[in-house]
């Protein structure tokens, strides 16, 4: 199995999201999601998408439906360094990183009323971004918009970078790198009928969060799902002890980005333990249990590199350092499997723009088949 995670900082509209006009501008109410609305965020050219419910006028039914907005439509602005006040301190993200979405019109934007019966949705967010949303998908009556879960991203596109082109910028690498990575690498694995076992690729939400809500990784989606894979694969000798027993021959690899060593702060790092881009996975440890990696995962993991011809990094952080934390110890803990912690490196790591090598996706991609591919053999070589 490998685990990911498809959530990233970001800022998430509030329930209400209009907001009074100051100064002339149309603002947006937003709150941080983890650690969005961060300084890299100001000056930045954000777009909106996400998901709206909308209730069918002619069926009655509900529907979730995507949204995208192709261009920037907000923008949270620095204060001018004239005015003396560093914008590298610590910033108000409720009064100070409330984005603008345009100015106030000759177009009544009082008229939030008329979107909507009276206790509509749509009457609680601005006029023009609701309208917005609703020729974006075709929507003739506003009333049917019943609620949506909007955010804000960087629209900036990804694109290589520097001299030869080795590097790759772009926003949410946290963690989509690792997690199309290791889709991918699903979809190129062997497909073969003699395989013993069950290849599998699990993307979790929330993670920046902690994933303690249902679509999170610390829910019971993945446990439930092996469970019926197990009982309709085995539908004759499936009992209480199969469960168990499958998970005792299975092996995770908690996916999640790593920090590549940054040339400007080596002093942050851990000798020996830098990861560099365009080179390899990097297996990362944590001696307080942030990761699960141990000696003999590590070993496994290893032992995955030599037989797909792949290389491996390692990282720890210092022992004044403090250390994130990933996916793997709750899904490790609550199934009972052997686990190791391996991801692609990254710069500047929850920014709202970072940076890894141009050739790290094909990397991970190659690791994760040869993990994948090679399970069976590796495993049959331990003495159990």
């Amino acid at each position: 199995m490998v685990a990911g995670h498809i959530d990233a900082l970001t800022a998430r509209l509030k329930p209400v999201s209009t907001k009074p006009s100051k100064a002339g501008y149309v603002q947006l109410g937003v709150a941080p999601y983890a650690g969005g609305l961060n300084q890299t965020w100001w000056d930045r050219d954000l777009s909106i998408g996400g998901r709206v419910i909308v209730r069918d006028e002619q069926t009655g039914k509900t529907s979730t439906r995507l949204v995208k907005i192709d261009w920037p439509v907000a923008k949270i602005p620095t204060l001018a360094p004239h005015f003396g006040v560093g914008m590298f301190g610590a910033n108000n993200k409720e009064t100070q990183a409330v984005p603008i979405i345009g100015l106030e019109s000759s177009a009544n934007d009082a008229d939030a009323a008329l979107l909507g019966p009276v206790g509509s949705f749509v009457n609680t967010q601005p006029p023009r971004l609701v309208k917005l949303i609703a020729r974006q998908l075709d929507i003739q009556s506003l009333g049917t918009i019943l609620n949506w879960e909007l955010e804000l991203f960087d629209s900036q596109p990804a694109q290589t970078c520097g001299i030869d082109r080795e590097l790759i910028t772009g926003g949410r690498i946290d963690d989509k790198l690792c997690s199309w990575a290791a889709l991918m690498g699903l979809l190129a694995a062997d497909d073969n009928d003699d395989d013993g076992y069950v290849k599998l690729v699990a993307l979790f939400d929330d993670e920046e969060i902690g994933s303690l809500l249902r679509q999170g990784a610390r829910g019971n989606l993945l446990p439930l799902v092996i469970q019926r894979a197990v009982e309709a694969l085995n539908p004759s000798a499936y009992g209480p002890g199969l469960l168990g027993q499958t998970y005792a021959r299975s092996f995770l690899v908690s996916a999640d980005v790593t920090h590549a060593g940054n040339p400007n702060f080596l002093e942050n790092y851990l000798d020996d333990h830098v990861p560099q881009l365009n080179v390899g996975i990097a297996i990362a440890g944590d001696s307080n249990g942030n990761m699960t990696t141990d000696g003999v995962s590590t070993a496994i993991l290893r032992r995955v590199a030599e037989l797909c011809g792949a290389r491996t990094q390692h990282f720890q952080i210092r022992n004044d350092s403090r250390s994130g934390g990933t996916i793997g110890p709750s899904l490790s803990s609550v199934m009972g499997v052997r686990s190791a912690d391996a991801g692609l490196p990254q710069l500047s790591m929850h920014s709202v723009r970072a940076t890894t090598g141009a050739l790290d996706p094909g990397l991970g991609v190659h690791f994760f088949k040869g993990f994948l591919d090679h399970w069976e053999k590796i495993d049959a070589e331990w003495d159990h």
